[in-house]
């Protein structure tokens, strides 16, 4: 079963709001089983699952060591409970994030939830102009290294040379679009059509309601 990029970000929203505020650990390791059973149905990548939530573990271990050893009360209820509720965060942004691709879920925004269509595009073209960076950082790095000079990662140098280029993107970018017709505030023909079908909300609507009565009842 497949969701619609819109009812997934609703059912984060939904669930993770209430998270913030109840203290059931159950009801988020079934969070992180339920996300991380959806992102193996649609072949998300391990590499990539892993590696964040290898990331992650010195958070959750620092997160929780410090109600451990700060906290009051029952301390290690505590510190399950934070740990258990960072990961239920984490595999619930990772069932979005992982599972659809950044232009579906964007029009899918702007189809279903009212996302702004300026707002959406301008993010479309700052994650298609990743890979434009990356080169960009690359170049400069090595024209540094045939003056002899050496540019860390750490360096403002090496980021005042990037935000030079990505201006000079931006004016590039706001002329072809407006080449292409594209006016704030005006109508535009959208090309991009899915399906969102009614179930899938009602699902989202169960979905909520029984975290919600789980995490008050468990």
């Amino acid at each position: 079963m497949t969701f619609n990029p819109s009812v997934l970000l609703i059912i984060l929203l939904g669930i993770g709001f209430p998270m913030a505020f109840t203290q059931s650990i159950t009801a988020n390791v079934v969070v992180c089983v339920l996300a991380l059973l959806y992102l193996m149905l649609h072949h998300a990548n391990l590499k990539t699952i892993g590696l964040v939530t290898l990331i992650s573990l010195p958070l959750a271990l620092g997160t929780g060591w410090s109600f451990i050893a700060f906290g009051t009360g029952d301390v290690w209820l505590q510190a399950w409970l934070q740990v258990s509720r960072l990961f239920a965060y984490l595999f619930l942004g990772m069932s979005l994030t992982l599972t659809t691709p950044v232009k579906d879920m964007l029009m899918s925004f702007v189809l279903h939830l009212h996302l702004s269509p300026t707002f959406a595009y301008g993010l479309l073209a700052a994650f298609n102009l990743l890979p434009r960076i990356q080169r960009q950082v690359k170049t400069i790095r090595y024209s540094a290294n045939l003056r002899g000079m050496t540019y860390h990662l750490w360096q403002p140098q090496l980021y005042f040379k990037a935000i030079l280029s990505a201006i000079q993107w931006s004016d590039d970018l706001a002329q072809g679009m407006a080449s292409h017709g594209f006016s704030e505030g005006f109508p535009r023909t959208m090309t991009y059509q899915d399906t969102l079908p009614k179930w899938q909300w009602l699902v989202a609507g169960i979905l909520i309601i029984g975290y919600v009565g789980m995490s008050f009842f468990i």
